[in-house]
């Protein structure tokens, strides 16, 4: 009981000799021990790693998990070092929506065939996203969570030991230099002199020492900015892979769009072969039915009795196609496309072209002209305008 109560009273003049130096320091009376600029420098450089390393590390768990309550929430669970629940992705939730939605229309509609379709891609996106926020949290917030959690409080700790170290040494020279002048003025030699020095020895060489072990962990940092290197590559990695899924899981998407709108406006506008002038399909009142009453339609060109079908045939010359009387439709090109032979038309992007559709014709493919050249010309290039 007695060596404790020691203990804390000598704890208690420890605490009180560096709270009088700190105080003193700052009031531009107590002399400071100046660290070397080198040791500056990588004090400096550990703060600016642990400030970005945190600046970094929230936004990207926001970027990962906009949703400020979910992000809690997981933050919740490992805190109690228990597993994350599984979540559904905004994909996912969308596509059993219109997954939903295309079996209360009917699936056999268009807009439920096309509802399905585009449900099964948001589906495929939103188990991507899944996965790569799955490889984003092992490969890139966990190293940086790891650092402010493991070495940056070890840093911390040897910071604040070292800090007290220098106070007590600040503080025993000080009264070394109390205890020299008081020795000058009384002109013989004081005991205080002696035990200020052996004191400030003892201070000298903690101080030492520690500066030491904290200089070894904060020149640890190059070390551990190569790490987050690594991890960035690795994120980079992930987010690329993933935004290559989404956009190859799109394209397959537009794709299937471009052939139903095709069979569509095969449905609706191409003649009846047997017809002299343009006539509706006898699937035109269903169609019109649907909800899809927006799309622009295609004049055709109507087959004439007699005249070979060269389109039917597998044969196109664009010379000999002729355009309807009236009626015809202008398109802007959505993306280049280089002509695969003499009976295609080659498109650049933004550019204005008239096209129609012939009887038979491949519902994924157009007439298109562009003043005097003419060719087939894919659907899912263009969009078609009113």
């Amino acid at each position: 009981m007695e060596f404790n109560v020691k203990k804390l009273a000598s704890d208690a003049g420890v605490f009180f000799s560096r709270a009088m130096q700190f105080t003193e320091e700052k009031l531009g009376q107590a002399e400071k021990t100046e660290l070397d600029a080198h040791f500056e420098n990588l004090l400096a450089r550990a703060d600016c790693t642990k400030n970005w390393t945190e600046k970094i590390l929230r936004q990207t768990e926001v970027l990962l998990q906009p949703n400020p309550s979910a992000r809690v929430e997981e933050f919740l669970y490992e805190k109690l070092d228990r597993k994350v629940p599984s979540r559904v992705t905004n994909g996912e939730l969308l596509a059993q929506y219109m997954t939903e939605a295309a079996n209360d229309f009917g699936p056999g509609t268009p807009y439920g065939k096309t509802l399905i379709k585009v449900g099964e891609t948001q589906r495929r996106l939103g188990a991507a996203e899944r996965e790569f926020i799955r490889s984003a949290s092992i490969n890139f917030l966990t190293p940086l969570r790891n650092f402010l959690e493991g070495d940056w409080k070890t840093i911390s700790k040897e910071r604040r030991i070292l800090q007290n170290r220098r106070l007590d040494l600040d503080a025993c020279k000080a009264r070394l230099k109390k205890a020299k002048a008081a020795e000058a003025k009384a002109a013989l030699w004081n005991d205080e002199v002696e035990k200020a020095e052996h004191e400030m020895r003892l201070t000298q060489t903690e101080f030492d020492r520690q500066a030491e072990v904290t200089r070894l962990l904060l020149e640890g940092i190059s070390s551990t900015h190569v790490n987050h290197l690594r991890c960035l590559h690795e994120f980079v990695e992930s987010q690329t892979n993933y935004y290559a899924q989404c956009y190859q899981f799109m394209l397959d998407l537009q794709k299937q769009l471009g052939s139903s709108k095709g069979e569509l406006f095969s449905g609706t506008f191409v003649g009846n072969a047997d017809s002299t002038s343009p006539a509706a399909a006898p699937s035109a009142p269903a169609v019109a039915a649907a909800p899809l009453p927006a799309v622009p339609t295609i004049p055709v060109v109507p087959t004439i009795v007699g005249v070979p079908n060269t389109v039917a045939e597998g044969v196109l010359n664009p010379n000999e196609v002729k355009p309807p009387a009236s009626g015809t439709r202008k398109a802007r090109v959505l993306y280049d496309y280089e002509a695969a032979d003499s009976t295609e038309l080659a498109l650049l992007a933004d550019e204005m072209i008239t096209v129609y559709s012939l009887p038979g014709m491949d519902p994924d493919w157009l007439i298109g002209e562009r003043g005097n050249q003419k060719g087939k010309v894919p659907v899912t290039y263009l969009e078609l305008l009113s």
